[in-house]
């Protein structure tokens, strides 16, 4: 046994909430269409990095304490807000910069572009909510274990 239940019915169900647009996919959108495809493509990178850090948050119990904690969750949900709200006002500020020339775009490094990426995904609440809410429903709780370490089941 593999320790999980109805397997394709939780793979469309990812898949599904995966193509729901959310915060990560504006961000990549907004990235791509600002600063062009190795952009999207970074951003794609850390958001999909963001996700792993998520599933072995959950595989080790993080996810739990969160979904226990109100107190843990308001602080990851204001974390997300605190961390958008800046992102927007640094854009809005960068543009009200008028000049009579137009000022000359300088995009941002490959880094900065990943770690938003990350940071994007790691505070958006509805992949928390993913992992802390629908995720368990798919673990067998018969399983004699549920984490994968090294590709050997314990």
């Amino acid at each position: 046994m593999f320790g999980t239940q109805n397997l394709w019915l939780f793979v469309a169900s990812g898949i599904l909430l995966n193509l729901t647009p959310g915060q990560d996919t504006l961000y990549i959108v907004g990235r791509s269409v600002a600063q062009g495809r190795r952009a999207g493509v970074l951003s794609v990178l850390g958001i999909v990095s963001g996700s792993v850090v998520h599933t072995l948050a959950a595989a080790f119990g993080l996810s739990a304490i969160l979904a226990t904690s109100a107190q843990a969750f308001l602080i990851v949900k204001i974390a997300g807000a605190a961390y958008l709200t800046y992102l927007g006002l640094r854009m809005v500020i960068e543009r009200s910069c008028t000049r009579e020339q137009p000022a000359e775009f300088r995009p941002d490094s490959s880094w900065a572009i990943y770690r938003a990426g990350v940071f994007t995904n790691l505070l958006n609440p509805k992949v928390a909510l993913f992992f802390m809410a629908f995720l368990p429903q798919f673990v067998a709780p018969t399983a004699d274990s549920t984490i994968v370490v090294f590709g050997w089941w314990r």
